[in-house]
């Protein structure tokens, strides 16, 4: 019998095998349940622990994992997941504080406003999040500018360059406003470093029809969006693999996780454990998944 064989080869994850003999792995579990060898159920519950710990990029910890394992019609509890992490040695690399490049002195006056402070942002593409950050390399920091959906969390562009200049936040906005049908009257918001508050970039966000905002003077925490973004960035891709060899190289790291990993794979709990893609996808069907 499949099951059976997929028990007696527990080194393997069952879902792998799962994918491999075309039997569900919801259906695997619920046949183990009603199986008299505990041990051989918890052997398999923990080589799936493991095989999503790992898909992931070592990047889950236990809260995300049991989300995932319930997304596939398993009983997943947190404590029970986090006890065969620690058994197994399992741990996820954790956030940094990811500190303000962009300089803001030349910005200080009450034209620049926060339209964010009290808007009810309940749907997509209502307001985006703008930030820049730098990536090491043995060539210099490779500077990485994004443009963030508030609601969603989805990446709509990224694009990365030598300098940190106003063509860098130009060049991020064009890809969004060409890869995404950006309504008229949506937010975008940024800090107050001159690359934003440039008359270039201001034209514009006016031409395409958005509606700028900024955080205040010395509030890195109104730009909260972009600001966790780049430390997750930093936490999953940066930190693990250390100073990337060529600005080449750097690029082609952060287009790939963005673009193959955050946005279509890496669940968020507040989406109801979906990939930022797979909740928008949802929220088109009709069927919103959003939590506090």
């Amino acid at each position: 019998m499949i099951y059976a064989f997929i028990t007696e080869h527990a080194e393997h994850p069952a879902a792998r095998w799962a994918t491999f003999f075309e039997v569900s792995t919801s259906g695997y579990y619920s046949w183990l349940e009603n199986q008299p060898d505990r041990q051989s159920r918890l052997d398999a519950y923990a080589g799936e622990v493991e095989r999503i710990f790992d898909d992931s990029g070592g990047t889950y910890g236990a809260d995300r994992i049991a989300g995932e394992m319930r997304k596939q019609g398993l009983k997943a509890s947190f404590r029970k997941v986090k006890h065969i992490m620690q058994d197994k040695g399992l741990y996820s690399v954790h956030l940094s504080y990811q500190r303000c490049l962009t300089d803001s002195r030349n910005a200080r006056d009450d034209h620049y406003v926060n339209l964010l402070r009290d808007a009810d942002i309940n749907e997509p593409f209502q307001a985006l999040s703008s930030d820049i950050s730098y990536i090491p390399t043995n060539e210099g920091f490779e500077y990485t500018c994004t443009i963030r959906d508030i609601l969603s969390g989805l990446v709509l562009s990224e694009h990365t360059a030598a300098r940190m200049t106003k063509e860098l936040v130009m060049e991020t906005i064009r890809s969004a406003s060409k890869q995404w049908s950006l309504p008229k009257g949506i937010i975008f918001h940024s800090d107050r470093g001159s690359q934003y508050t440039s008359a270039k970039v201001m034209a514009q966000l006016r031409k395409l029809g958005l509606k700028q905002s900024f955080s205040r003077v010395g509030m890195p925490g109104d730009n909260a969006w972009s600001e966790s973004f780049f430390s997750i960035l930093k936490k999953e891709l940066v930190h693990p693999l250390g100073r990337f060899q060529t600005r080449e190289q750097a690029r082609q790291a952060v287009f790939a996780y963005i673009n193959s990993f955050y946005n279509t794979k890496r669940i968020q709990k507040r989406l109801g454990y979906l990939s930022p893609l797979q909740w928008l996808t949802q929220w088109n069907s009709g069927n919103l998944v959003l939590t506090a």
